[in-house]
């Protein structure tokens, strides 16, 4: 099954989605792929909501170009947040063993790395209102949205690896 359909299919059917790809043997490799992509495309969506500050302050007189707006944001997007997103799912495996979770540490990582990456077009789509829109009632909507969906799809999938029906 190709990314896309996966990630299509992951709206709907989370936990199946996660245990197929499971056993299909998504690695530690295959993991960390979905993270950088998902970080990358994370820095792609603010580009849109940069530029508009740029344009802004350029309305304002101040010579703000993007690159000195985006560099700092790719710093921290790609190169940090992975390391933070790898404690969040350190965390949330030492939640689920809490509620008798049986999973091992490298579900923990698959199930929010693949939430991210699944979460990422509806983050594309905030990043597209930050930028045409600006601040106001639709980019709180679309950031509630985002936040709504990938925590539906973090539980689920951590839900579905962590459970013992999933080592069946």
């Amino acid at each position: 099954m190709s990314t896309v359909t996966a990630i299509t299919r992951s709206y709907r059917a989370p936990r199946e989605v996660m245990r197929t790809h499971r056993a299909n043997g998504a690695d530690e490799a295959l993991g960390l792929m979905w993270l950088f992509i998902a970080c990358l495309l994370f820095f792609v969506a603010r580009l849109p909501e940069l530029s508009r500050q740029s344009h802004l302050a350029s309305l304002e007189g101040i010579d703000t170009p993007v690159a000195s707006l985006a560099l700092p944001l790719f710093y921290g997007t790609v190169l940090l947040a992975p390391l933070m997103f790898l404690l969040i799912a350190a965390g949330s495996h030492l939640v689920a063993r809490l509620f008798r979770g049986k999973g091992v540490w490298l579900d923990a990582r698959l199930a929010l790395f693949w939430a991210l990456l699944c979460v990422s077009p509806v983050v594309l789509f905030q990043g597209l209102v930050a930028g045409f829109i600006g601040p106001g009632p639709g980019l709180t909507a679309a950031s509630t949205l985002v936040f709504v969906v990938f925590l539906y799809l973090w539980i689920n999938n951590l839900i579905a690896l962590e459970s013992s029906e999933a080592l069946a």
